[in-house]
């Protein structure tokens, strides 16, 4: 926490504010290339890659959650419309500058599967800078949604660490085993129940035109785009590992049975 508060001090002074992005950019991208050069320099390459993104994922996303939650409730002020204070600015810009070192690692090491990746990140961006600098205004919404969508990270990072040598590494086979139950019905809580009931709280509040003068409507209805996207995907994606779950343990149950007979 300390670390956090060197970079976003609390007090957050314009100059603060202003080095939050370069600052941060700059952080994830050194702790990303110590990932792939030093910690996970053994993986086999494929992996490295992937697993350097989830080392700066587990030191963006819990972060991110403490911060925009500390953001939010710092301020009296708390509405779909309402200013944002430079500390909500300067936690914007320390998401921004994960998603953009990210967004390079897709890039790079760019694969046809990465595709809906690189589009989620770009639209995450999207919503980002134009919150923070074209607005200026519902950083309230979006850091609510930040906390939403970074509270299961620590999870997921682990569960595709593990998923990733799962395959030459008993340990980590079992890890994955163990974490794919709990995880996901944390994930299906989250991104299915909490997830939607915000969204529609904060779509019926734009959709009012209360905010208009402040968030203009082309503004939030991207937004809005945005995030039924994101939440619609999600579900998706957790419902496909739902029914992956019961087929392997249904295989796993059979397996079981044969040996027993």
């Amino acid at each position: 926490m300390q670390l956090l508060q060197t970079l976003i001090p609390p007090s957050s002074s314009p100059t603060a504010v202003a080095a939050a992005l370069p600052v941060a950019f700059a952080s994830f991208l050194v702790i990303y290339i110590l990932g792939y050069s030093l910690v996970f320099r053994h993986w086999p390459s494929g992996a490295r890659s992937e697993a350097s993104s989830c080392l700066i994922s587990l030191f963006h996303g819990t972060p991110a959650v403490f911060l925009a939650s500390f953001a939010i409730y710092s301020d009296s002020d708390r509405g779909f419309a309402a200013t944002n204070t430079p500390f909500q600015s300067a936690v914007l810009d320390f998401s921004v500058a994960y998603f953009f070192v990210d967004l390079l690692h897709y890039v790079f090491f760019f694969s046809p599967g990465d595709a809906l990746f690189i589009g989620h990140h770009l639209a995450t961006l999207f919503v980002f800078l134009t919150c923070r600098y074209l607005v200026g205004h519902g950083a309230f919404a979006i850091l609510t949604l930040l906390v939403l969508a970074e509270v299961t990270s620590f999870c997921q990072n682990v569960w595709t660490l593990a998923g990733v040598r799962k395959g030459d590494s008993k340990l980590a086979a079992r890890v994955y085993r163990l974490l794919s139950p709990p995880f996901y019905a944390f994930y299906s809580v989250v991104r299915g129940v909490l997830g939607p009931v915000f969204m529609y709280k904060m779509g019926e509040f734009y959709w009012s035109g209360v905010a208009d003068g402040v968030v203009p409507r082309w503004v939030w209805v991207s937004w809005m785009v945005v995030v039924i996207g994101a939440i619609s995907v999600s579900i998706l994606w957790i419902i496909n590992l739902w029914v992956e779950l019961y087929r392997e343990r249904k295989v796993d149950g059979r397996l079981e049975k044969k040996k027993d007979r």
